[in-house]
């Protein structure tokens, strides 16, 4: 991706213009990309900076669903699971989940309703569901607290890296033509005849500003989408409910074993996940309304601690504040729903809406269905637009970098070399940057699973332009251990100052920020 390039070509006319960089936006550009529409994508800061790179790092159908008798959208998300998982081989891996069973009948309860998740997995089933004995649930969970344990349920969904999948969509629509440009906000709505014409737009690192003109305009800019909608009209009501999902970093000393565990029911009727990744064991996640949504949201004292008692309560090492080597929030854009109790009760679906002025607004939705929420706004928004009407060919589209083998062996260690496996078919070029660069080829840090050569792989190919996008999106330096992160930020922030000819004040200046913020994810 050239951003440079990228920024010559708002002068010119586009059919669509879609608001947002996260796995919305990013969707709908590879959709309207695919179909030949000229696409431009605009992103007021990173590609995935917000909620879609704060996720629990799962591509599921939604067990909890069928708790709430959503058989529709859980038969729509493991359809669309399988799908990544073909054409995302490189970032989408198996992984297969222990339910514990403290009471007799636990088991046989969730082994019911898992063997229904099966079947509305059809061919798209990622391994069987089965009852376990006691024996085989530690033997899977070592550190799973033994005492009143009955046995167990398994069954398998899929994992992936969020902002890595993110930036491999941004690749693959680059690929198909579409423009983007992040750190450029939209500021205004361009209007003609009382339509939606197109926006303005305010670069962020030169301060100018482009009228970009467009057909149609989707505005998919998740939990932020209300005040898109009131620079159309400024007494649009509300139509998203924002809920705050927090997560805790742990080393794999918690959970040391390639298998994750779920807990079906926690205090506050959310299922509860303790996953293995990059050898770190996420914990996740709460569901907490929030009045107001925020870049930067922090945890709340009380989501912190309930996190820790949960897992306390099912591993045999209780977790402390001092333990969590980051902490992590997200902000889920749920669609408001009048009456409704608590936002784990409001839909995960996604709703489409339509403006008197034509501005085409999509909330709701999750990343598992990011696929699909791309194609239902995209068929919207062309109807609206008068384009010519084209078949969607993203359900079988391959995403950049997808090797030829629909299947690819992950792993969860998290070593270099593996890590690297992450960039499929571009993986051979990025290791190229260090074997002609001997200073590239070094890793970050002692504790992190990154070498130099990935900073300049994601200055000069992904559009990283700043210390966070590279620690924070580019690699996952600062959700898998936020010291670290900090302590290898000098040498990183030089490598994208070479690589972006920046001099040293914007050094300072990007370790300031960056210090405040991975500040932000330590707890002690």
């Amino acid at each position: 991706m050239d951003r440079a390039l990228n920024l010559d070509q708002l002068s010119e006319p586009f059919d669509v213009a879609i608001i947002g960089g996260g796995a919305t936006g990013l969707g709908a550009a590879v959709e309207a990309a695919s179909r030949g529409y000229r696409t431009v994508l605009l992103e007021a800061r990173d590609f995935a900076q917000g909620t879609s790179s704060r996720s629990t790092k799962l591509v599921h159908g939604g067990v909890r669903y069928l708790a709430q008798g959503n058989v529709g959208l859980v038969r729509e998300a493991l359809l669309e699971r399988g799908r990544l998982r073909r054409n995302a081989p490189h970032l989408v891996g198996d992984l297969e989940f222990v339910v514990p069973a403290y009471a007799w009948w636990s088991g046989p309860y969730y082994g019911v309703g898992l063997k229904l998740y099966d079947v509305l997995a059809g061919r798209h089933r990622l391994g069987k569901s089965q009852l376990l004995s006691r024996a085989q649930v530690l033997e899977r969970i070592p550190t799973l607290e033994p005492d009143q344990l009955k046995g167990g349920v398994r069954y398998f969904d899929g994992q992936f890296d969020d902002a890595r999948l993110a930036v491999t969509l941004a690749l693959t629509a680059d690929d198909l033509g579409a423009v983007l440009v992040n750190h450029a906000g939209v500021v205004g709505l361009l209007k003609s005849g009382g339509r939606v014409r197109g926006v303005r737009v305010r670069e962020e690192e030169s301060g100018r500003e482009h009228e970009v003109q467009a057909g149609v305009v989707i505005n998919a800019t998740g939990v932020f989408a209300d005040a898109v909608r009131r620079m159309d009209d400024p007494g649009a009501a509300a139509l998203v409910a924002p809920s705050q999902g927090v997560h805790l970093v742990l080393s794999d000393a918690f959970l040391p074993s390639a298998h994750a565990l779920m807990i079906p029911r926690t205090d506050d009727g959310r299922v509860l996940f303790v996953v293995p990744w990059h050898k770190r064991a996420l914990v996740g996640t709460t569901d907490t309304p929030v009045p107001e949504v925020s870049v930067e949201p922090r945890p709340l004292e009380e989501e912190v601690a309930f996190l820790l008692d949960h897992a306390a309560r099912y591993l045999t090492r209780d977790p402390r504040p001092e333990d969590v080597l980051s902490v992590y929030v997200g902000l889920r854009p749920l669609v408001r729903a009048e009456g409704a109790a608590r936002t784990a009760s409001l839909s995960r679906d996604h709703s489409i809406f339509e403006s008197e002025s034509g501005l085409v607004s999509i909330v709701g939705g999750k990343w598992t269905t990011y696929r699909r929420m791309g194609e239902d706004v995209v068929d919207h928004a062309a109807r609206i637009a008068g384009l010519p009407q084209r078949p969607s060919v993203t359900a079988g589209l391959k995403l950049h970098g997808a090797p030829l083998e629909d299947r690819v062996e992950h792993s969860t260690m998290g070593t270099p070399s593996e890590m690297l496996a992450a960039y499929g078919t571009d993986a051979d070029l990025v290791r190229d940057l260090a074997e002609r660069d001997p200073e590239l080829a070094v890793p970050m840090h002692p504790r992190l699973p990154y070498l130099l050569c990935e900073v300049a792989w994601a200055v000069r190919r992904e559009m990283a332009r700043s210390l966070d996008d590279v620690l924070s999106r580019r690699t996952r330096a600062l959700v898998l251990d936020a010291r670290a992160a900090l302590e290898c930020a000098p040498v990183v922030a030089r490598v994208i100052a070479r690589e972006l000819g920046r001099d040293e004040a914007w050094v300072r200046t990007e370790l300031e920020v960056f210090e405040r913020r991975a500040r932000e994810s330590l707890l002690a």
